[in-house]
């Protein structure tokens, strides 16, 4: 009868990569697949019921399992793992070989259980508005850039622009022990989110939401008004006296965030400069391509059509620049178009679009810095705008009629 030979424990293979790194025999490693681990969950046999999969062991490994494999104790793997205050020193090659254990067991920390002893999970939740608009797939690139930077890994969800999405999000982010949230895009909307984010433990920073000052809630933010009146100053020195304005869709009775500053900051620059500003040169758009594609016709079926339009987002002045060439207006000869938050794709638009550039990594730097400061502790509660720039392209010329 052929012998069948007893299966390995994934810990015992863990163990036998370790003896060759550390070069030292493992008593540890003589104990059968009843062993157990710290936290008291079984190991078992690699594979128990089932057929081994070759390079994918069953056992995530723990500190104890590098302790027995670098003939240490676990403290003194934690201390070394997590960088903490040593009262008794740990040698050079000591650590070294720790370290060289962890390397070749692929150990990973456990963020929840740092959350249950009071460290750092180094993880940073980031609630979305909206995910689906480019601009925010930016920010969260710069956002887990800068985080990466202190050490922090982002866990993201998406609200959908909805309150009780937002809430759950929120939950699951506390749940997973996150060390403070972001949130991207106006929540003050969402008075349920506001107040439930006020009773957490965490720092909370919104950003990209306007600077209406949040009870709790540190902002990091652009100045739109600022933004508005670069473009305002550009369009008017090419002799444009009849501006249009796109963006914007009221949510119970107000326009929110950095949209709705955008187009008070127009309408106030519009006023001082004395311009005519007839009600169907405002118009309201949801923050889409089509949004702005429609705004557009709709100006153009005007008895009198504006000469230059701002939209209050990039995403709308490219739907704007598809709906002009579709029913064949000349940009910038006919109409000058301008955006705002010069999105990557702005550049290579036809014509490309001038618009208005903000500072993105700074911001998202700043944000990050607020949520979780330099040294893991939040920063005081604070509002931070940042000035933008104008990018002058080619969607944008001399009025077609001066004395207009």
């Amino acid at each position: 009868m052929e012998a069948k030979s007893p299966r390995r424990s994934s810990t015992a293979s863990h163990r036998d990569a370790a003896k060759r790194v550390a070069g030292s025999t493992d008593p540890a490693g003589q104990r059968g697949a009843d062993s157990r681990s710290q936290d008291g969950n079984s190991r078992g046999p690699a594979g128990a019921g089932r057929p081994a999969v070759a390079g994918h062991p069953t056992h995530i490994p723990t500190m104890q399992d590098i302790a027995d494999a670098s003939g240490v104790s676990q403290s003194t793997v934690s201390r070394v793992l997590t960088g903490a205050p040593n009262l008794i020193p740990i040698g050079p090659a000591t650590r070294e070989r720790i370290l060289e254990v962890a390397r070749q067991m692929r150990y990973r920390p456990n963020p929840l259980a740092r959350g249950l002893r009071g460290a750092h999970t180094m993880l940073l939740g980031v609630i979305v508005r909206e995910i689906t608009d480019p601009f925010f797939a930016g920010a969260v690139d710069a956002i887990s850039t800068a985080a990466n930077r202190r050490g922090y890994n982002v866990v993201l969800g998406d609200a959908h622009g909805r309150t009780d999405e937002a809430i759950a999000l929120r939950a699951v982010l506390e749940t997973r022990h996150c060390d403070a949230i972001v949130l991207l895009g106006d929540t003050s909307d969402q008075p349920r989110l506001m107040e439930d984010l006020r009773d957490t433990s965490f720092a909370v920073v919104g950003m990209w939401q306007g600077t209406s000052s949040m009870s709790g809630i540190s902002i990091i933010g652009v100045d739109n008004k600022f933004g508005v009146d670069l473009l305002m100053d550009h369009l008017l020195g090419l002799g444009h006296r009849k501006i249009a304005f796109i963006g914007g869709v009221f949510v119970e009775g107000r326009l929110i965030g950095d949209i709705g500053e955008r187009r008070v900051a127009f309408l106030e620059r519009a006023a001082a400069e004395g311009l005519e500003t007839p009600d169907e040169f405002v118009r309201d758009a949801r923050n889409t391509l089509g949004g702005g594609a429609g705004a557009l016709k709709a100006l153009m079926a005007l008895p009198e059509r504006p000469t230059a339009i701002v939209a209050s987002t990039d995403v709308l002045a490219i739907g704007a620049l598809h709906a002009a060439c579709h029913i064949g207006l000349d940009v910038p000869g006919e109409i000058s178009i301008v955006g705002f938050d010069d999105l990557p794709m702005a550049e290579y638009t036809t014509p490309a679009l001038t618009t208005i550039h903000m500072p993105m990594a700074e911001m998202a730097e700043a944000g990050v810095k607020a949520a979780v400061g330099e040294d893991g502790d939040c920063e005081p509660m604070t509002l931070q705008l940042f000035k933008p720039a104008i990018v002058v392209r080619e969607s944008s010329g001399p009025a077609p009629d001066r004395g207009g």
